[in-house]
């Protein structure tokens, strides 16, 4: 028998009754049994290809209608209209005379009727649910699916009155209804129903749990919108802002890929400075956590304190006018303060650029200052060992410095720092300090000792005071000795540096920087050694050259003038001149030394100096 016309039947989606056409002309024409048999199951086969091709087909019609569904609700921000869009679509889809949708009341522990699609009743379209209650209510309970063909009459549901009288009064008889979840919470159910019996498909309860899914997150996008009251007013408003937001997040993206590979490659804090006003504009300054200048793009006067104080408490960005403060921390503890002049508008999206870059800031000072420790230590150790007097092997000892960036075999000075703060913060400080100047540092209790390049024990003593006080906010004493004679001299410019601080203290001096050399008459009596000399020679060095190169006598004439008690007069009668020419020679030795030398404090040192300078032999008793 010919088969091939149920074919041509599948090729042409014939209706089903068509599929009997050919095993009755087959009968007529007198066919035997057996080819009527064959006939028969060549027409069983292709009405199951047939069966098995129209559920394809619907499904494809119910994936195409869901990606319609999802693509509307996409489009959608006013949840009303979200609401409306979803229990419509799925009345169309399951073709139902009703749809339905109920939200869950946490407040009130129950669920409430929200939107209707083709209801009548008002007191239906107004029923709240009590959770187990009724088929909705179950649903709501358990986050299971639950179908009835005939609601009224199914005992496996808890009725009440109300909820039956809203049904009864819409007439309905069939009814579905599936979960809308988030995650694993139940947001509400959305319901399909018929005003006649009706036994929901398998395909159908799949169908609408779906919808459901796109539903439940539908609303929450909705919901977010309506809380941040983010509204768009047309689908051209809404292309806009998706285009802007796309670009602020691209943008975002391309700063962070920046700064990320800024860190890679070695980067600081200023490089990531430089990206964030190279993509945002405006000047930006970075302060540490005691408000000192890290880095600084374009010029900021000032940076309100009361903004950076509210940034820091609130933990993230604190705006005035065209000024934003993020704070820079790593949990509880806050390592400085990123500030941004904006050279106009920033959207939010634009400040998730500054507080990527403030994350990225944390890591880089929470990174420096961890290898300043480490440097810190090793360094620390260095200077321990010079001080100790452990130079067992001169070579292996260089070698170390080397490493670190320091030239024992050139000048150095050694400053010991005397403070009442935290030693954590003056270990940090002396370690940041002298890795900048190509030194050593290492921190005691209460102090630290710096060994400094230079030759100028006053300048480092008076700056170390300075910087070391600013960065505590507490005075700071510092005591200064060199140049050291490295490696075998460290300890003793210890001891000097340990007295001059202490004169300075015992002096009133706090806060203050001074050397042996600096303290005048009194470093004589705490410098190593007590180099007369070295003290004349600062004192009256002008004067003497003077006197050498002219051959003149203005040495002579300061000390007899001194030692009668400063007159002119007597003075005069001394050396047998005029009293004027003992006038021009003190207003020559001021021009020398300074206007100031008959002072008390300079006079006294001037004297002691003149009387060092006679015994050494250079001026007749």
């Amino acid at each position: 028998m010919n088969t091939r016309i149920f074919f041509e039947l599948l090729a042409r989606e014939a209706p089903a009754v068509d599929f009997e056409t050919p095993i009755a002309e087959a009968r007529a024409a007198g066919a035997s049994p057996a080819d009527l048999a064959e006939l028969e199951q060549a027409k069983t086969a292709a009405l199951r290809v047939r069966a098995l091709l129209a559920r394809r087909a619907r499904r494809e019609v119910e994936l195409s209608a869901l990606f319609e569904t999802a693509s509307d609700l996409a489009g959608l921000r006013d949840l009303d209209a979200v609401l409306n869009a979803i229990v419509r679509r799925a009345r169309q889809l399951l073709g139902a005379d009703v749809a339905y949708m109920t939200l869950n009341d946490p407040s009130r522990g129950d669920t409430y009727m929200r939107v209707t699609d083709g209801s009548i009743s008002r007191a239906f379209q107004t029923l709240r649910l009590p959770l187990g209650s009724g088929l909705g209510g179950l649903v709501a309970q358990t986050g299971a699916p639950y179908a009835s063909s005939g609601y009224l009459t199914d005992e496996r549901f808890r009725h009440t009155g109300s909820i039956d009288g809203g049904v009864t009064e819409e007439g309905l008889v069939g009814i579905l209804g599936v979960p809308m979840r988030l995650g694993e919470r139940v947001i509400g159910v959305l319901f399909a129903a018929d005003r006649a019996e009706r036994s929901y498909a398998q395909e159908e309860v799949a169908l609408l749990c779906s919808l459901a899914a796109h539903a439940a997150v539908a609303i929450d996008n909705a919901r977010l919108l309506q809380e941040t009251r983010v509204t768009l007013e047309e689908l051209s408003a809404a292309s806009e802002a998706a285009r802007v937001r796309g670009d602020a997040v691209e943008r975002a993206a391309r700063a962070h890929d920046r700064m990320t590979d800024l860190v890679v490659r070695g980067g600081g804090v200023e490089d990531v400075a430089s990206v964030v006003t190279d993509i945002l504009g405006g000047s930006l300054v970075v302060l540490d956590a005691d408000g000192r200048r890290l880095a600084e793009v374009g010029r900021v006067d000032r940076v309100d304190e009361d903004l950076i104080t509210r940034a820091r408490t609130l933990g993230r960005t604190a705006r005035r006018g065209d000024l934003r403060v993020i704070p820079i921390g790593a949990g509880a503890e806050v390592l400085g303060t990123l500030a941004l002049h904006a050279a106009g508008d920033i959207a939010d999206a634009d400040e998730r650029i500054l507080e990527r870059a403030a994350l990225v800031m944390a890591l880089l000072l929470l990174f420096r200052r961890n290898m300043t420790e480490v440097e810190g230590r090793v360094r620390g150790e260095l200077l321990d060992d010079l001080v100790a007097g452990h130079v067992s092997d001169p070579d292996a000892l260089d070698a170390r410095a080397r490493r670190l960036g320091v030239d024992l075999g050139a000048d150095h000075v050694l400053v010991v720092a005397r403070h009442g703060g935290r030693r954590e913060r003056a270990a940090f400080w002396a370690s940041s300090f002298s890795a900048a100047e190509h030194g050593l540092s290492t921190a005691y209790s209460g102090e630290v000792v710096l060994l400094l390049p230079g030759h100028r024990p006053e300048e480092a003593a008076a700056r170390v005071a300075k910087e070391l006080g600013a960065a505590l906010g507490l005075p700071v004493t510092a005591g200064a000795a060199g140049p050291v004679d490295l490696p075998g001299g460290a300890d003793a410019a210890r001891r000097e540096a340990r007295r001059c601080a202490d004169a300075l203290l015992a002096l009133g001096r706090e806060g203050d920087g001074a050397s042996a050399d600096g303290l005048g008459f009194v470093g004589l009596l705490i410098g190593e050694g007590g180099d007369t000399g070295a003290f004349v020679e600062r004192t009256l060095g002008p004067v003497i050259a003077y006197d050498e190169r002219r051959g003149t006598a203005l040495t002579l004439t300061m000390a007899i003038y001194f030692g009668t008690g400063g007159s002119l007069a007597r003075t005069a009668e001394r050396l047998h001149i005029h009293t004027n020419t003992v006038t021009q020679r003190l207003e020559r030795i001021g021009r020398l030394i300074g206007a100031d030398w008959q002072r008390a404090d300079r006079a006294l040192q001037i004297q002691l100096a003149l009387h060092l300078h006679r015994l050494r032999g250079s001026l007749p008793p």
